[in-house]
Formats: structure tokens, sequence, C-alpha cells
């Protein structure tokens, strides 16, 4: 599920990039390493739905971004919700279902944001995020002509919080892919899990969902991510989770938000359950809809 590749003699990573460019070389696609980079991750992301890059980050720049992310974190919003595996909650319940459907089956989801727009211009969690070279190389991997960032000041590059106790219960998601980089690992617990291919666009499979939800563990897989590793993650089918973090130490990670839509910017409701708040470029695109 991931790949390590030895650094080379070439292009020496700029002060400003916090990205290992001579091992993972990015920033030079069209050249045979850069060929190979993209071709090994491809392979990779067919196989198991989520590819992980160990040691993406030079350990100045995971340096960088640690600090950036301790320095923030106490302005994280904590959403805590009941849901179920599809991001409905109680109020949603079906009642023709039966009781052990997986759509009526609600768990807590506690889980902090930090909004984009509290992230500093010229800090390494910016450079990484606005890199030419790795959104080309995100592209390549999903197979999508062209990546956007998010226009939306909140989402697009965000900080997740998990703190001693939280968790993101089993869900889906309703993006194709979701791009991270973890920089702070829990003492103990917040492991990510995922059952690749559990359901596709014809078939919900909504007994498999439930056998996971019961405890089943046949499908799961379990990650061992470190600070420094890139995730790029099909999530729309693959049921996944955060598993509950333990000790005393929170779990960190950078989202970087890519879109094949250009100008993308969330809805206020989700935006204000997720955040805390809105900014008028929320409230502006909302009107103009």
């Amino acid at each position: 599920m991931s790949l390590a590749f030895a650094p080379t003699a070439q292009a020496p990573s700029a002060p400003s990039c916090p990205i290992d460019l001579a091992r993972y070389p990015v920033d030079r696609l069209d050249a045979p390493d850069g060929r190979r980079l993209v071709a090994e991750a491809r392979a990779r992301i067919a196989e198991t739905g989520c590819l992980v890059l160990r040691d993406f980050v030079t350990p100045a720049g995971l340096a960088a971004l640690q600090a950036q992310s301790r320095a923030l974190t106490h302005r994280a919003h904590v959403e805590v919700r009941r849901t179920n595996p599809y991001g409905s909650g109680p109020q949603s319940d079906e009642a023709g279902l039966p009781a052990g459907h997986p759509r009526r089956r609600f768990l807590e989801r506690s889980n902090g944001f930090v909004g984009g727009d509290l992230i500093a211009p010229g800090s390494a969690a910016r450079a990484l995020y606005h890199h030419a070279g790795l959104q080309r190389f995100v592209a390549a991997v999903v197979g999508a002509d062209r990546l956007y960032e998010y226009a939306d000041p909140l989402a697009g590059l965000v900080i997740n919080v998990l703190r001693p106790g939280c968790t993101h219960p089993w869900h889906f998601d309703n993006t194709d892919f979701v791009v991270s980089l973890m920089t702070q690992r829990p003492e103990a617990g917040g492991s990510f899990e995922y059952c690749p291919g559990l359901r596709s666009a014809t078939e919900e499979n909504e007994a498999g969902v439930a056998a996971v939800l019961d405890g089943d563990r046949t499908a799961v897989r379990a990650l061992d991510l470190r600070p420094g590793d890139l995730q790029i993650f099909f999530g729309r089918n693959a049921l996944h989770r955060v598993a509950p973090v333990a000790g005393g130490r929170a779990r960190h990670t950078l989202i970087l938000g890519y879109t094949e839509e250009a100008g993308a910017i969330g809805d206020p409701a989700r935006t204000k359950a997720l955040f805390g708040r809105v900014t008028d470029a929320h409230l502006a695109a909302a009107r103009s809809q």
C-alpha cells in the first residue's frame, strides 16, 4: 500500500518547498524518474484504492509543517454529532428500513477542522498545497485531465485534528478522492482503516456494510501512517474510518483539497457544521445558485 523511493542526485528541494523532490520528483514528471513514479503510483492505487508515499516531505519540511499545525490546532472547530455511514444524522431515519440497516446505524463523529484562511501565506503548508508539480502528479494518479484548488476559503487547505477520545467513524466520502499528509501521530489508536471497493456505482452492498459495523474485520485493511506520509485515497466506494484516538497526543493531518471543478465552494450549512462559521464567499455562492 506504500511506495518509498531512494533519493536521486537530481533537483534538491527549494528552501520553501517541503516536498522531498529528490525522492519524489513531482516537479519533473516528464523525465524518466517522474514517469516511473506516476506509473508505480497508478498501479498501486488501482490495486488497493489507496496510495501512501512514505516520507514525502523532507525532515526540515516536516518540522515546519508540524510546528504550523501545532500552533493552529487550538483554533479547530470540533463537530460532535451522530451520523450513519452515508453522512446523514438520526433526523433522516427512514422508518421503512429494518432496525439493523446501515442507514439506521448512527455512530458518534468527533472531528476537528482548522479552516484554510487561518493557514498563513508563505507557510510550508501553503507551499505544499500550491505546488504545481504535486497537483499534476495527483491528477495523473487519479486519472484527471486537470485539477483545481478549491475556491472555498475554508475547505481548500485544512488541518484535521482528532484529540484523544475522538474518532471519525465508518463512512463513505462524497468525493472521489482525498489527498492528505499526516503531521502528528497519536500515542495510541487513530489508525486509518478501510474496506476497498465495498460498494460500487451499481451495488450498495448494504449487507457488507452492516457486517463491518457489526465488527466483521474480513474486508478491513489498516494503515500504519506516519508523520510525513502522503496519502491519496479513493473513498467514495470504500467504507473507512479513523479509529478512536487514545493517549495524551492528538492526531494531526493536513487535507489538500483538489477538484476537477473550477471555483468549487461548499454549501453554507455544511460549512457551518464543519468549521463553525461561514464566509462572505459562501453566502455569495449560495445566492448565485
